[in-house]
């Protein structure tokens, strides 16, 4: 049975470790951020948390590097890997090259970018290059695509950035709502149910995304008035120039 150890236990890891509750595969946490690490032992019989991040690189075959970019030198450089590791990492903005410096003598060295969907197994990550073994891991708790290259690795981790953006919005238009006279757990109850739902739309839509979009307004419509009165695609593509910049090591 493939035996999986997380260098770095934070959401990401909490939520692959929680998809893969069906598959039972041994699992060994980095015991870096307790009440997670703890909380994950307490409900999984196959989950063990270790003294150390070497004793985690002891006892698996393959690694997950779960931890922040600002402390994965540090990190890495304390910790001795074998020839016959498997690493995945998902640290963002640390390139193929750089990794193989800091695991080697381990070869098989492959970057991804796990969503927190993994919990539910209706991830979808992107990972470069294939790998067997990367592949089973992520198609246990969902679904993945490979891209051409790793420069196009990089788009798809700049498009995560979006995120808090998005949720942000959903905030606004929640706090716009209590600020003209709706109760505020109202608000926020009904932005999550509509946007939810919306949500279930397009994983089930076929057609492009502008087609959708097209879709949800008419023609002089409130949904057309709201759309161009916001809509500043020019701004969103330089934020998202400069996010892949940065992720990119430029």
């Amino acid at each position: 049975m493939q035996t999986y150890g997380f260098v770095g236990t934070g959401e990401l890891t909490a939520a692959i470790v929680e998809g893969l509750r069906d598959e039972a595969p041994r699992i060994f946490l980095s015991p870096r951020n307790h009440d997670i690490a703890h909380d994950l032992a307490g409900r999984f019989p196959n989950v063990r948390v270790c003294r150390d991040n070497q004793e985690v690189l002891d006892s698996a075959g393959t690694v997950v590097l779960a931890v922040r970019p600002q402390v994965f030198r540090d990190v890495l450089g304390e910790l001795t890997f074998r020839p016959e590791h498997v690493v995945i990492s998902a640290v963002a903005a640390v390139g193929l090259d750089e990794l193989r410096r800091f695991v080697a003598p381990a070869e098989r060295v492959v970057r991804s970018i796990p969503l927190p969907t993994a919990s539910r197994r209706a991830g979808r990550t992107a990972m470069f290059p294939d790998d067997v073994v990367a592949r089973s891991l992520f198609e246990s708790v969902g679904d993945v695509v490979v891209p051409a290259d790793e420069a196009t690795l990089a788009t798809f981790s700049a498009a995560t950035a979006t995120f808090a953006a998005h949720l942000d919005q959903l905030a606004t238009i929640a706090g716009w709502m209590a600020e003209h006279g709706v109760a505020s757990e109202d608000a926020d109850s009904y932005v999550a149910h509509v946007f939810g739902e919306l949500g279930r739309t397009l994983a089930r839509h076929d057609g492009t995304l502008g087609e959708l979009a097209r879709k949800h307004e008419t023609p002089g419509g409130i949904n057309e008035q709201f759309r161009t009165a916001v809509r500043d695609p020019e701004r969103v593509r330089r934020a998202l120039d400069d996010v892949l910049a940065r992720v990119s090591g430029q």
